[in-house]
């Protein structure tokens, strides 16, 4: 249900935009993220020549271990375009940060633990944007992240495998999305 919500809200963000000369925004969905269950989509708007900013949402219902993770995560991120096209295309970097808020479950355990966990974090992803038609993008990124997160224990212990949200890893991803 929220997932419906969320794209109808979004829809009419977009329907309500005011058009404007060239691209200067892109919705994108991520079309690694379904491999995790996951469904993460992000805005970019073009501040100027070789820069943007970008917001990005997901949600998850991930369980790579014992520990079930649902929940979703925002990420803001601000885009320097390094090539002679203008921004929203071409070869950039972007310094992003990320917060998540996940509700945990043991799976493994019969005493029904539950409890949360917030993560904070960020990193540095290097990436290209390509703009076909001028109106499909393709974006694909890699780089360092660090996150930190603190669990609070709702009911029963702490036993929760909480390694594939917190500490170093890989942000990448490949976006696939419409330009206008």
């Amino acid at each position: 249900m929220k997932i419906k919500l969320s794209f109808a809200v979004i829809a009419l963000i977009l329907v309500s935009m005011r058009v404007s000369k060239g691209q200067e925004n892109v919705f994108k969905i991520n079309i690694f993220s379904p491999i995790v269950r996951t469904l993460n989509v992000s805005y970019e708007r073009k501040l100027s020549a070789n820069s943007s900013f970008q917001l990005g949402f997901f949600y998850t219902s991930y369980n790579p271990s014992n520990t079930k993770f649902s929940g979703i995560g925002i990420t803001p991120e601000y885009r320097f375009y390094l090539s002679d096209s203008e921004a929203p295309a071409g070869f950039y970097v972007a310094p992003f940060v990320r917060y998540t808020n996940f509700n945990l479950e043991d799976t493994n355990s019969s005493s029904n633990d539950k409890g949360t966990l917030s993560t904070f974090g960020g990193g540095l992803v290097i990436g290209k944007q390509w703009i076909f038609k001028e109106k499909i993008s393709l974006d694909t990124f890699i780089g360092p992240q660090f996150s930190n997160g603190n669990v609070k224990v709702t009911s029963g212990q702490d036993t929760f495998d909480t390694n594939a949200f917190d500490g170093f890893g890989v942000r990448f991803g490949l976006n696939l999305g419409f330009a206008f």
